[in-house]
């Protein structure tokens, strides 16, 4: 590979110039760098042709993955929930044709959730019974707190966590209960963040005890929207450079602007240098949730060790030493210890657990969203999926995914942390909860549960304050941008699908100089009947 730079400041084309020379380089192969070349291609004029993918791993798709076989067992790391006012996710996937080219995937995904509209009937289950619309429980101090933290500036806020803003009381209620096992909160998070939240989905408060308004897609999340859009650059001659782990970016710099003239990679363990040039772009995702992952077995418990962060990690915390326009990643990176979770995934080839858990539940598969056990110590969750979940899956066959929040703590049937537990031991905990008791050692005997250690899977919510997640064009940068999820976009909510993708549309029309803007953030707040419904809601009366 080329090792010289340009002499000039790399500068990006002229307004309304030809783009048939420029090169994009998006470094990371997640649903945000993908989602950006779709963008550079769609909507700038950029060739495919002149668009390179750098992935680090073996596989596109970053946090949306899925993988596996009925005989070694189906993996999910996480799944993440959409809903109808993902804006920028439906407009993107609009342009993006399924796999068999018959629809849009937003075509799809919207006449399937119209087919399957999530409503539970048994979103917390305790004592082995299931709660059906549990009530919120908020007192009317919870209520005004939760009002006050709605209107607080964010500036106020800085670094507090949501512990700070509330009594020990609220940690206690069914509404924070169905709160943080939705979306993965801990007290110890972020209060911004939580209040972003709050705002963000004001709209769904009213039926959030029946999950009401969440979307799902027809299959999973990789088979559904990564690899359609991946055949989609495929057609249009994006290079995909995989186990292709970028470590460092040159740059050059002239009276206060900033361009990398260089991209430092290791491919297959040889270095190489990729020469940036006049007019081309480079996009990175920062951070990852998913990095330093470990799968565990049926049999054994999944490590913990994040001695490598990963490249992501790792390539955020080199630029921006001496750059802190470029945000602050030890804040997001070094304490997993508060970020960390474990999540399951259950490959069944009996049908006795779905047919105990309907019945129990009231819900069909791929109806029902979340059920979490409200006794338990490792605040455990399970969801049940439309089957099948992965393209090719036999009708013989179900998969379950779950996930615990509390992964230190001692199980309630298994007397061990979730952290240390292998799958079965997990299925064993699971089946405790739900009193499954008869069936249960044929149920253990046919199914395949993979654990999996996932330290950094909520970075993006720790405490932090303005400037630790840099603007996703920095100042003084011309050809650089950064997406995912640790760039600063305000009033959007991290861990999403529609975070990562308004990202990438940001930063490619911010550096095309586009005219033009991603649909605006929906803002229910502004809405008197959203606010009127959300108020009955938290005082637990139907609006």
């Amino acid at each position: 590979m080329p090792t010289r730079y340009d002499t000039g400041l790399p500068t990006p084309a002229p307004s309304g110039a030809t783009r048939d020379d420029a090169k994009v380089y998006l470094v990371g192969g997640g649903i945000a760098s993908l989602a950006a070349a779709a963008f550079m291609i769609r909507d700038g004029d950029v060739l495919g042709r002149n668009v390179i993918i750098l992935e680090e791993m073996d596989k596109l798709g970053g946090s949306l993955d899925g993988a596996g076989s009925p005989q070694a067992g189906y993996v999910l790391r996480g799944g993440r929930m959409l809903e109808s006012k993902y804006l920028c996710t439906l407009e993107l996937f609009d342009s993006i044709p399924t796999l068999d080219g018959s629809k849009t995937v937003t075509q799809e995904t919207l006449a399937w959730n119209d087919t399957l509209k999530t409503s539970s009937k048994s979103r917390l289950f305790h004592d082995g019974h299931r709660h059906t619309a549990p009530e919120f429980g908020l007192s009317e101090r919870h209520i005004l707190a939760i009002e006050r933290l709605a209107l607080e500036p964010e500036r106020l806020l800085g670094r507090t966590s949501i512990s700070d803003q509330f009594e020990p009381e609220f940690f206690k209620t069914n509404f924070w209960l169905m709160w943080c096992t939705t979306f993965a909160f801990q007290p110890w998070h972020s209060a911004v963040e939580f209040k972003r939240y709050l705002l963000r989905f004001s709209h769904m408060i009213g039926g959030f005890n029946r999950l009401e308004g969440i979307m799902r897609t027809v299959y999973n999340q990789y088979d559904s929207m990564v690899r359609p859009l991946q055949a989609w650059l495929q057609k249009r001659g994006v290079t995909f450079e995989i186990n292709t782990r970028v470590t460092d970016l040159a740059f050059a710099e002239q009276d206060g602007a900033r361009a990398v003239a260089g991209i430092i990679f290791e491919q297959d363990g040889e270095p190489g240098e990729i020469v940036v040039k006049t007019g081309d772009y480079v996009l990175v995702t920062l951070g990852s949730m998913t990095a330093a992952s470990s799968l565990g077995t049926n049999e054994t418990a999944p490590l913990v060790d994040v001695r490598d962060h990963g490249g992501a990690w790792q390539l955020w915390k080199t630029i921006a030493t001496g750059r802190p326009e470029f945000g602050r990643p030890s804040v997001f990176a070094d304490h997993v210890e508060e970020s960390r979770w474990v999540s399951f995934t259950t490959t069944f080839h009996d049908p006795a657990f779905l047919h105990a858990v309907a019945d129990m539940t009231g819900n069909v598969p791929g109806e029902g969203g979340l059920i979490t056990f409200s006794q338990s110590s490792w605040l455990a969750s399970i969801v049940i999926p439309f089957q099948p979940h992965f393209i090719g899956q036999s009708d013989d066959v179900s998969v379950v995914w779950g996930y615990g929040l509390a992964v230190d703590k001692l199980g309630d049937f298994v007397k061990k942390p979730m952290s240390a537990c292998s799958g079965q031991e997990i299925m064993t905990e699971i089946l405790g909860h739900l009193r499954i008791e008869a069936e249960a050692e044929g149920i253990l005997k046919s199914s395949i549960c993979i654990p999996c250690m996932m330290p950094f899977i909520t970075s993006q919510f720790l405490r932090r304050e303005k400037g630790d997640r840099p603007e996703v064009v920095p100042a003084g940068s011309t050809n650089l941008g950064f997406i995912g999820q640790f760039c600063e976009l305000p009033d959007d909510v991290v861990f999403t699908v529609e975070y990562s993708i308004r990202s990438a549309q940001t930063a490619v029309y911010a550096l095309l100089d586009l005219k033009r803007k991603p649909p605006a953030v929906y803002q229910g707040k502004f809405e008197p009947r959203v606010l009127y419904k959300a108020f009955m809601a938290l005082h637990d009366n139907q609006a």
